[in-house]
């Protein structure tokens, strides 16, 4: 390794460590922090992404770039020398194009918003969290400017989280499978009362959900060793390093899906984090490529894993054991077709997997109109309600279940929510893929075994971090590129066997 590559990962590590802390900070406001501690933490937040913008955009860490690059020219595409080159280039270019007050500023309002939001979610209380969000939406809108972008503003955000996405490519992949899901949605509701998730929604002691999740995601592979689970108004993955890994969930004794898939599904993001080289720990390097393909992990562990007929055949035994009298009335296959009720409801992440996609839809459609003063912010709620009934053909009953469910504007992660469905539609292509290799994989769920998926999973996707953007992993374990029709037929083939469609 030579002189300027070593000096530039030192340097690279010194901004990581700045990072982490910050992310203790961030995981300790959702889950420790007291209620009077949130202004004293958006300062301190505020400061410490103050330093680590002036360590990320100084005059030294261009120069180290420079002859970093020098040193590793000619260096393998797949060499860890070459991407962080790539990867550090990459970000420094972007840093430098966003000055340190606007990052001290937007790190301060988005830290300082997260408890307004908490605050105006449990109280239906959208207006006291509207003049928040209007700093949110203009900031972010500068924030688009300095990074630049030819078409859209949203260009400019979207490729923070998926690096080479476009408003444009978001709504073409979009609609190419928007009609299909309404199709299959609207032929369910011929028949909705075939399946009902009513058992799911019976009495569940919340010490014994929690047991009972622990238990599911270890047997998935979430090393607790390096990781740990606790509670948050809405759940998340975060990390400080490879080796130690937080996921959080919510819990309700009345209904069984928001704390177990919840559970599998940032469990999912936290083996991706498990998974990632311990080369590459401490460098840019560390982590998931992007957000989409971080998502087809947490989707693929929850749905394609956790709702497939064969999990349950080996984990209802274990469930039932847990709720003595709770499922006496209910066999393995009522409750798999229970855990895949069709059903519209207001709450993004209680979605099944055939109407999600509709709910992130939604959003995209919303903060594009919003960056653009198509929609103003005091209008939201009222938007938000006449869309979602035009998407669903039902209409929130407040705020709490419609525009104030989601942490995602408060914590300023705007251009985010595609990368949601783009993981959904990822999720099934690296299932796929990893299937053609291993057949045996469902049987081996059925079994209580998902080694082989994980070690696929590590070894295709988790080990490489960063070193590849979305489109050139996918393409190296698919052969092209991001591709609704697999889930598509994911899909039809599920719903149509768990609803007898004809």
């Amino acid at each position: 390794m030579g002189e300027k590559v070593q000096q530039l990962k030192t340097q690279l590590q010194q901004i990581s460590d700045l990072g982490n802390a910050m992310a203790v900070l961030g995981w300790d406001q959702e889950v420790m922090m007291p209620e009077g501690g949130s202004q004293p933490r958006a300062r301190q937040l505020s400061t410490m992404a103050r330093i680590s913008h002036q360590m990320a955009t100084s005059e030294e860490l261009g120069d180290l770039i420079e002859g970093a690059a020098a040193e590793v020219s000619g260096a393998d595409y797949d060499s860890d020398e070459a991407a962080l080159l790539r990867v550090a280039k990459h970000d420094y270019e972007q840093n430098m194009k966003l000055p340190v007050d606007f990052v001290a500023k937007l790190t301060q309002i988005t830290s300082e918003a997260q408890h307004v939001w908490a605050k105006a979610r449990a109280n239906d209380d959208f207006k006291s969290f509207e003049p928040m969000l209007e700093q949110i939406f203009e900031l972010t809108r500068q924030g688009a400017d300095f990074l630049g972008y030819t078409d859209h503003p949203y260009d400019a955000l979207i490729n923070q989280y998926e690096r080479g996405m476009t408003a444009a490519e978001v709504a073409r992949i979009f609609n190419a499978h928007k009609p299909a899901l309404i199709e299959l949605i609207a032929a369910i509701g011929e028949v909705e009362d075939r399946v009902s998730d009513a058992v799911l929604r019976r009495e569940y002691d919340i010490d014994t959900q929690r047991e009972f999740g622990l238990w599911v995601i270890e047997k998935f592979g979430f090393d607790f060793k390096r990781g740990r689970q606790d509670i948050s108004t809405h759940p998340f993955c975060t990390n400080f390093s490879r080796n130690d890994v937080r996921i959080t969930t919510r819990f309700y004794k009345d209904y069984l899906n928001p704390s177990l898939f919840g559970m599998m599904h940032e469990a999912g993001h936290g083996m991706y984090e498990q998974g990632s080289a311990e080369s590459l720990d401490g460098t840019p390097l560390a982590g998931g490529t992007s957000l989409g393909v971080h998502e087809s992990q947490s989707r693929m562990w929850e749905n394609v894993v956790g709702r497939s007929r064969g999990f349950w055949s080996w984990a209802y035994p274990e469930l039932r054991a847990k709720f003595p009298g709770v499922l006496d009335d209910t066999d393995v296959e009522s409750f798999y077709k229970s855990i895949n009720t069709v059903k519209r409801q207001f709450i993004r992440v209680e979605a099944d997997e055939l109407t999600y996609n509709l709910h992130i839809m939604l959003r995209f459609e919303l903060e594009c109109d919003l960056l653009t003063g198509a929609v103003k912010v005091s209008e939201l709620p009222q938007v938000w309600n006449d869309r979602f009934e035009q998407f669903f053909g039902i209409r929130p009953p407040n705020d709490t279940l419609g525009v104030l469910q989601d942490v995602h504007w408060s914590a300023g992660l705007i251009g985010y929510f595609p990368t949601y469905a783009l993981g959904n539609l990822l999720s099934m292509q690296y299932y796929n893929t990893a299937l053609a290799a291993h057949p045996e994989i469902p049987s081996e769920v059925a079994s209580g075994k998902f080694d082989t998926l994980l070690t696929w999973l590590n070894s295709n996707i988790h080990q490489h971090g960063r070193k590849y953007t979305s489109a050139e992993l996918t393409q190296r374990i698919t052969g092209g590129q991001i591709d609704p029709a697999p889930y598509v037929a994911y899909l039809q083939e599920k719903f149509t066997d768990v609803y007898g469609l004809g």
